[in-house]
């Protein structure tokens, strides 16, 4: 199974101002969707450098698969989540991101001003979901059936890709 990170990007969890209620809820559909748990999870402020930090050594250092990031990917200037992811990956994965906000709009319009990106970074897919509990939940269950797929392809370790 897959080694799992997080990241909480959030000021007001940061500094324990509000409940990091999509966290718990993450860790439930990852359990019921892959039967994975988290490996690690991070909380930063909305800050690209710290957020860049906290992916690499994820990915880099602690060799995670499958990298989610929760919060920051909106229209607030904090909201830096998206141009950290940026500077981490060496691909996109527009597909995933698009699907995230397709399915999601089923829901609520407001999810089309997410800026949630996902991309790879060496055998590693990392997927920005928003901050918001529903929207969270929305966007992951719009892509959790490709994800094993995509790590799958990303890993080598499937050479069949079903278009």
């Amino acid at each position: 199974m897959w080694k799992i990170g997080v990241v909480t990007s959030s000021n007001s969890v940061y500094c324990r101002e509000r409940e990091n209620d999509c966290f718990p809820k993450l860790e439930a559909l990852l359990k019921h969707n892959f039967d994975a748990e988290v490996a690690h999870h991070r909380l930063s402020p909305d800050n690209i450098e710290m957020l860049k930090e906290n992916m690499i050594e994820l990915i880099d250092r602690e060799k995670v698969d499958l990298l989610i990031t929760i919060g920051g990917t909106g229209l607030s200037p904090e909201d830096v989540t998206p141009e950290a992811t940026e500077l981490v990956i060496d691909r996109h994965v527009p597909g995933l991101a698009e699907e995230m906000r397709r399915c999601a709009m089923q829901h609520s319009r407001k999810v089309l001003l997410t800026r949630a990106i996902v991309g790879t970074r060496g055998n590693a897919l990392i997927i920005n979901l928003p901050g918001s509990l529903p929207g969270m939940e929305w966007c992951f269950l719009a892509i959790a059936d490709q994800i094993s797929s995509a790590l799958a392809i990303i890993q080598g370790t499937n050479e069949n890709v079903n278009t």
